[in-house]
């Protein structure tokens, strides 16, 4: 998702290719299409997350808990805009109501 939303800044500083990039170069796709596509591939790891939270498992549930709430995590981070290199705005707000206002 951090490939999705915030390329066009990473590739101004310089940074190495992204995954959109690789996937439209791979598949001579338009940045649309590239942008569909990952998005697909996003939605089926939510699935396999869920998936695999739901059957038993050898690892233990506290452990998968802190995976997918990590990916909880970026889902937030990185759902509309790169809201980790630019925290300003929704994510200010989402940080304030956490641990600033009071429940």
């Amino acid at each position: 998702m951090d490939d999705i939303v915030g390329s066009e800044f990473e590739q101004k500083r310089g940074h190495v290719a992204s995954s959109l990039e690789c996937y439209m170069k791979q598949h001579n796709a338009s940045r649309q299409d590239a942008i569909e596509e990952l998005l697909k591939e996003v939605e089926k790891a939510w699935k396999d997350i869920n998936e695999a939270c739901l059957n038993p498992t050898q690892v233990p549930m506290s452990f998968l808990l802190r995976v997918v709430n990590l990916a909880r995590v970026m889902d937030v981070l990185y759902k509309e805009e790169d809201s980790y290199t630019n925290a300003g705005g929704l994510m200010k707000d989402y940080i304030k109501a956490i641990l600033v206002d009071k429940i």
